[in-house]
């Protein structure tokens, strides 16, 4: 659902375009169809017919819809990977990742690439969102997972036999690493994410373990690109990033610990490649892990304080060396919930160093980057897709308020209005909370009795 006009004027609003420039403090943007017809000061367009609809901002923050860049909409805030693999069927988790969606639409996303699906849920999700079937943000469709045996999820015990209908795909010897990404392509998703090494607390793969060789990595890139799928990887050691880059792969999720030849590695490649740290998986765990088991006590065992460390100083390096380093905090688990999104916008400035303005060009300009859509997303310029977020406050001075969903005042995404609760202007609201979850699961309980 939602508002669209074949031309409108936003009027009055102090813009930040994303492209690196100055705000314009008194600008307009002239909207026709799905794009942006002009970007400018206010006294640029006396010539707009004055049958083109105004929308006064009131002088509010005006930026790019941003993109979320290591996103799970087919997670459902799940505690355990038994949640994601056994205790919920594939048409639930559907119905989630829809709700999914459109929260993260409603918090000003207006873009998302996935880091892997359950099922074929992302595909199907995509698709919706595209056929506007479904509210929801441009989205990057990842396949399930491609890993080893006794890959980081791969968890279930040969006894059980129990397999990985769901959340992955095992895949041993460059030839089945083939035929899984092939299985992905066949699919329709646009992404393929592999399993290079492993996580702190699974005892079968923990970081720094190699789950793949060099051979079934560069195959695995080498399929994927050949089918034109985007290739990410789930890195979090150095020697997983370096096995990751040899390969060609395209997106390193996490680069957790990095050592001199990693980071060399990395700025030779940084026009082609991004890292999305999804630092907020450690900093949510740390925070509210206790509450599902894992107190400080457990997750300092498991090395979980000094890898926010080292991420930390990974990033700084990453960061003076040029690499594109992109907000995306692994949303989905149960310590990192659909809707906080904006969160890991405060981990760039409060614990990576960013600036808040570095941060959201990170994630607007260069995220855009990531997701691509014809380079026609990530700024507010003219010929660039209408996806724009209107927002009461000032990130730059305080990123926190994008946390505020009442602070998001209106999101517009391929120049329709999916959100409005400005004074001037049609009102409309998606009525998305990270809450809304929890109704569902009353509404299937009630069903249920």
């Amino acid at each position: 659902m939602s508002l669209t006009a074949e031309s409108m004027l936003l009027v009055h609003g102090r813009i930040f375009d994303g492209t690196g420039n100055d705000e314009i403090p008194d600008g307009s943007i002239w909207v026709e169809g799905e794009e942006i017809r002009r970007v400018g000061s206010a006294d640029q367009f006396d010539d707009v017919d004055s049958s083109v609809p105004r929308i006064d901002l009131g002088g509010r923050f005006v930026m790019p819809g941003m993109t979320e860049a290591h996103s799970h909409l087919s997670y459902f805030n799940a505690s355990s990977l038994q949640d994601l693999d056994m205790n919920c069927t594939a048409e639930t988790t559907t119905i989630y990742a829809v709700l999914n969606a459109r929260t993260m639409l409603r918090c000003g996303y207006t873009s998302a690439h996935s880091f892997g699906s359950l099922h074929a849920v992302d595909v199907s999700v995509r698709n919706a969102i595209n056929s506007g079937m479904v509210p929801g943000p441009r989205y990057v469709a990842c396949g399930r997972d491609v890993l080893g045996t006794a890959g980081m999820i791969d968890w279930n015990p040969d006894h059980l036999q129990l397999g990985m209908d769901g959340l992955a795909m095992l895949a041993d010897d460059p030839w089945q690493v083939r035929k899984a990404i092939r299985s992905i392509r066949k699919s329709g998703a646009d992404t393929v994410k592999v399993y290079l090494d492993g996580e702190g607390m699974i005892e079968s793969d923990l970081p720094g373990e190699l789950s793949y060789t060099q051979e079934e990595a560069s195959a695995a890139a080498d399929e994927g690109h050949r089918r034109n799928l985007r290739m990410i990887s789930h890195a979090r050691s150095a020697d997983a990033v370096i096995m990751a880059l040899e390969a060609g792969f395209d997106v390193i999720g996490h680069a957790n610990y990095l050592n001199d030849e990693a980071l060399a590695r990395l700025r030779e490649q940084r026009h082609r490649i991004f890292v999305t740290p999804a630092i907020h998986w450690q900093v949510g765990l740390y925070a509210n892990g206790a509450e599902w088991g894992f107190s400080h006590s457990v997750l300092d065992s498991m090395g979980y304080k000094e890898e926010i460390a080292e991420t930390i100083n990974s990033v700084a390096r990453m960061k003076a060396a040029g690499v594109r380093v992109l907000p995306g905090g692994d949303f989905g688990l149960a310590w990192t919930p659909h809707g906080t999104y904006a969160k890991d916008l405060q981990n760039f400035v409060e614990l990576f160093d960013y600036t808040p303005r570095e941060t959201l060009l990170a994630a607007t300009r260069d995220a855009g980057a990531l997701v691509d859509f014809g380079g026609k997303v990530g700024t507010l310029e003219a010929g660039k897709f209408a996806d724009i977020v209107v927002v009461d406050g000032d990130p730059l001075s305080d990123v926190t308020v994008m946390q505020d969903m009442d602070k998001i005042v209106t999101v517009i995404k391929g120049g329709k209005i999916y959100h409005n609760a400005l004074p001037s202007g049609p009102a409309f609201d998606l009525s998305a909370t990270p809450g809304l979850r929890a109704e569902v699961e009353r509404r299937f309980e009630a069903a249920a009795e």
